[in-house]
């Protein structure tokens, strides 16, 4: 986390020549750590005079947004976050503007948003009139566009606004951020009739924000505007962004916990033996001397002390899991003492890995594989559902209880969209997950999604039903990548029906907008025949055309009796 942002606000609302100020405006800064993961919201909203409720509705816009933005999950993108927001809300003031004037304009109101995130990216949502400049350097620049519709020379109206339409389109744009960069958020009543060289001039003539935004206000009102005017300012005047020296301090805030051994006592969890290790990680199996409770105990390893990508990595496996909730993936325990080392616990899972499970398991029936699948993809839900991508699927990395319940394990290349967007100085770089089953799009500079993911799903069913994997070892260059060859499964095993093959196919696909797009659609293809498949694959005529098949050997039957009988009887 870094540190906070620091911004100087100046903000001047008035009804004007109205009688009621319609405008809505507002600024919320989180405390941490939603600071760090959803950023600072901004936002101004005019609520159209011609409504039945216009200033309920710009109301609405801005607490909601203000207030609900916060409340989304913390993985998730901020475009994804706001737009779930501002579809809410939308669908609210429609349907409570049908209820206020049916057939009519109940409560409409347009919404300009500004989201700052890392101090140094900001996010642009809007729809309506209202605007947001950003003046920068002493240049004026608008980086909203008037939802206006021309009906004379002297008349329009909003074409696009909230509260108009359940079908909402919503503008949206990314912009990089620096320190001394100045947002103005306003309202129609004041742009429509300032220059933008007036708006530049006042705010470098004003002595505070505050003055700046009432001044404009006012000369809105002298040039002749009958609206609400309103206008909020924000100067960035430090983006927050600490250095690496400082961001890798705190990577290595924790000390590396010592050697663990059988009998030890690390923070009140006795160890009772190790259960995994490799050059990269640790894993003991432990009881919590309170509650006799067995638990997992993850430890990183030594080897990378001084690797802040790992390290970073490392500590992100935790948050990770402990934003996960389903019963197909690794429970993340949240310690009850404070940590005096580097580690993390998860709930013990007693039973094999897929790997030993396949091993055990050389020649499955279809049936066992498509529940195995369809677990993995419930799990694997949980991960898209939060904008996570898993990344590093494969039989090592799926636990089967002695309940027959899958479980995917190990967070640690876990790709998490809303963390993607916190400026970070380690660069994670290379290729994340193990070669055989990692999707080829890793190779080729193109980002991982949920699809990168079904080809992961896709290997391991491949290779549960065949033995074999669809590219071999898999993909290690971008040369690879764009031309191993595929070998289809019904090569390692012709018994297997040519749709579930097909299915197959189709998980693993090179490029992936041929891919499934839903896990669901996969794991249905696995369970009954694909009518496209179908129609695409080598069928036998009696397959093809049972009716017309047996017509024709009974009418081939008869001709030789026929034959036969003129024989005997000559």
């Amino acid at each position: 986390m870094g540190r906070t942002p620091t911004l100087t606000i100046g903000q001047h609302s008035e009804a004007g020549r109205k009688e009621r100020n319609e405008d809505s405006f507002g600024i919320l800064i989180p405390g941490e750590p939603l600071l760090t993961t959803k950023g600072i919201v901004m936002a101004i909203a005019d609520g159209m005079s011609g409504s039945e409720a216009g200033k309920e509705a710009s109301e609405s816009c801005v607490k909601s947004l203000l207030s609900d933005y916060l409340c989304t999950h913390e993985s998730w993108s901020v475009q994804t976050s706001v737009e779930r927001v501002m579809v809410a809300v939308n669908r609210w003031l429609c349907s409570q503007g049908m209820a206020l004037s049916p057939g009519g304009m109940g409560m409409v109101s347009t919404l300009s948003a500004l989201i700052l995130k890392s101090g140094t990216v900001a996010y642009i949502f809007h729809i309506g009139d209202s605007r947001i400049y950003r003046l920068r350097g002493g240049g004026l620049e608008s980086l909203t566009r008037d939802h206006r519709m021309q009906v004379s020379d002297n008349k329009t109206y909003l074409s696009r606004a909230m509260g108009v339409d359940t079908d909402l389109k919503i503008d949206y744009r990314k912009i990089e951020v620096e320190a001394g960069d100045v947002f103005i958020f306003t309202t129609d009543g004041v742009h429509d009739f300032l220059p933008d060289a007036e708006i530049v001039t006042t705010i470098a003539s004003a002595s505070t924000l505050s003055e700046a935004a009432t001044r404009l206000a006012a000369s809105a009102l002298e040039h002749g505007s009958t609206d609400n005017v309103t206008c909020q300012i924000v100067r960035i005047d430090d983006t927050g962004v600490e250095d690496d020296d400082v961001y890798f301090q705190k990577l290595q805030a924790l000390p590396f916990p010592p050697d663990l051994e059988p009998g030890m006592v690390l923070d009140g969890y006795r160890i009772l033996r190790e259960l995994h290790a490799s050059k990269r990680s640790q894993v003991y199996l432990a009881v919590d001397t309170e509650t006799d409770l067995r638990v997992v105990i993850k430890t990183p390893s030594v080897n990378f002390e001084d690797d802040e990508a790992y390290l970073e990595r490392f500590s992100r496996e935790e948050w990770i899991g402990r934003r996960l909730a389903s019963p197909h993936v690794l429970k993340i325990i949240e310690p009850k003492r404070r940590k005096q080392c580097l580690y993390y616990i998860s709930e013990y899972v007693e039973g094999p890995t897929l790997r030993q499970w396949m091993a055990d398991h050389p020649t499955p029936g279809l049936m066992e594989v498509r529940d195995l699948v369809a677990q993995i993809a419930m799990g694997l839900r949980a991960f898209h559902r939060r904008e996570m991508v898993h990344q590093d699927l494969k039989p090592e990395n799926i636990l089967i209880d002695n309940y027959g319940t899958v479980k995917i394990i190990d967070f640690g290349s876990v790709k998490v969209t809303g963390l993607e967007e916190v400026a970070s100085p380690v660069d994670a770089g290379g290729v994340l997950g193990t070669l055989a089953y990692t999707a080829p799009e890793s190779w080729l500079d193109q980002p991982s999604t949920n699809r990168s993911d079904i080809f992961s799903l896709g290997v391991i069913a491949y290779e549960m039903l065949t033995g074999a994997r669809p590219y071999g070892d898999g993909f290690s260059s971008r040369r690879s990548a764009q031309r191993r060859s595929f070998v289809p499964a019904t090569h390692h095993n012709p018994d297997l029906p040519a749709w579930v093959a097909a299915a197959l196919a189709k998980a693993v696909a090179r490029d992936p907008e041929k891919r499934y797009d839903a896990l669901s659609a996969f794991t249905a293809d696995l369970s009954r025949p694909n009518t496209a498949f179908l129609t695409h694959e080598k069928r036998s005529w009696i397959e093809k055309n049972p009716a017309g098949f047996w017509k024709s050997t009974a009418l081939l039957l008869l001709a030789t009796v026929v034959v036969l009988l003129y024989r005997l009887l000559g």
